[in-house]
């Protein structure tokens, strides 16, 4: 979703970077280009001007032009107020849950709203506090919602509750008894939604919500509708009230408008970002980071995160000690490989390293880059542990035999061990360093 803002925002700096002055003409030059990016990227016109006014102020009162470093200061003057736009230095306390808890999940049909349940569930147990999480769903307007929700219960291991009753109200009261009955520490009820606001829905949710009495109130928006986004969300805001936002298909094509004004528009914080279509696609929607992800900052600590997320910790220690020792097997090559696809795609990893483009690369290079990956699995794959460990025993008619276990060509397998050939070059430099404290 951001990667249209970050591409505009990147073109408009990078003129200024390494100048040892700047004038005023080139700051208004490079600030009439982030109004320019800021427009196309569908942030409401009110508050671009806001953001606009606010850059120019400070960069007049902190006198940049007679700054020491006046483009990196520029920059960051710009990230402070991406910052605050984007909601400031997020305080997430309200989401730590005390128990036992219910959430109400609203929004349009189509929004995501039932994944989003499957994902707030797998956050909230991820993190080992909740024992037991009931989930259930009155939305009787949606073909299969009710179903849909069932399988990811199943497949994420929490409670399910199907109402007998198919009045909302009714419904709802159902599986908030029963979840009472069992105790449970979260009840996460999916709400109905429609394809437009309407009095009946909205309705509806009122009555639940004065019966339920519900601790937390989510709000699901879909970040492809851009402007029409936040529309939505002040109609929510009037009828029915709620504590924040949930933007899903924020790994689409759309542009970060909706993002970047809801927390000026609606005075209300953006919780979660729904990045992909698994439970574990879901992270917390910290402003600094994003904003910093938005200049090619970056964002190191989200990576270093999602990797301690999906990556098992012994996984770790034990590459991290075949680095140490210098050992680097296909064995360990196949582990990486799989290790870094639990992480995402390539072009998903590269936003968040400082420095790197993954727009700068072409899309296609990318794709066969993750093409080969597979294709080195597969053949590691055909070969026995003894190959595995020691690659030298690949001689002509073993590479034949393995090209036709994996279905690739002998010379697809003279690529792989150059590769894994350079990266024992590497393991055998960082062996060379010694201590490597913190390594990944």
């Amino acid at each position: 979703m951001f990667d249209f803002l970050t591409n505009k925002l990147s073109s408009a700096f990078a003129h200024l970077t390494g100048q040892a002055y700047l004038s005023e003409k080139n700051i208004s030059e490079t600030i009439a280009k982030v109004k320019e990016a800021l427009i196309q990227a569908d942030v409401p016109f009110g508050a671009v001007e806001k953001f606009i006014n606010e850059i120019q102020e400070e960069v007049v009162g902190q006198k940049v032009l007679k700054s020491l470093k006046p483009s990196e200061q520029f920059v960051d003057v710009v990230h402070k107020k991406l910052v605050a736009f984007l909601g400031g230095q997020n305080n997430h306390a309200s989401l730590e849950l005390t128990f036992p808890t219910t959430i109400m999940v609203m929004g349009l049909q189509g929004s995501g709203k039932t994944t989003t349940i499957a994902k707030l569930a797998h956050y909230y147990k991820a993190k080992g506090k909740a024992k037991i999480i009931v989930c259930g769903s009155v939305d009787f307007y949606r073909p299969a919602a009710i179903d849909q929700l069932e399988t990811l219960a199943r497949q994420i291991n929490i409670n399910f509750y199907r109402p007998q009753s198919t009045f909302p109200l009714k419904a709802a009261q159902e599986i908030f008894n029963y979840a009472r009955s069992l105790k449970a520490d979260i009840i996460l009820l999916d709400t109905a939604g429609r394809l437009h606001i309407d009095n009946t829905m909205l309705q509806e949710l009122q009555e639940i919500d004065s019966s339920l009495q519900p601790h937390h109130k989510f709000l699901v928006l879909d970040a492809m509708t851009g402007q029409e986004s936040l529309r939505v969300a002040k109609a929510f805001e009037q009828s029915i009230g709620f504590e924040g936002a949930i933007l899903t298909k924020v790994d689409s094509d759309t542009r970060a408008g909706a993002a970047f004004a809801f927390a000026y528009e609606l005075k209300k914080p953006i919780l979660f970002l729904g990045t992909g279509e698994k439970p574990s696609d879901f992270e917390l929607f910290r402003p600094e980071r994003v904003a910093g992800r938005l200049l090619g900052m970056g964002d190191m600590q989200t990576l270093m995160e999602q990797a301690d997320e999906k990556i098992k910790k012994h996984e770790q220690e034990e590459a991290e000690k075949a680095l140490r020792q210098g050992r680097f097997t296909l064995d360990d090559f196949a582990k990486q490989m799989d290790m870094m696809n639990r992480m995402g795609s390539f072009s998903q990893i590269l936003k968040f390293i400082p420095g790197i483009s993954a727009q700068a690369i072409p899309q296609d290079k990318m794709l066969q880059a993750e093409a080969e990956m597979k294709k080195f699995k597969a053949i590691i794959s055909s070969m026995t542990p003894k190959e595995r460990l020691d690659h030298k025993l690949l001689q002509a008619s073993r590479k034949k035999r393995v090209a036709q276990g994996a279905g690739v060509e002998v010379s697809d397998i003279n690529i792989l061990l150059q590769r894994f050939e350079q990266m024992q070059q590497f393991v055998k430099l960082f062996k060379k360093m010694g201590k490597m404290p913190g390594l990944r």
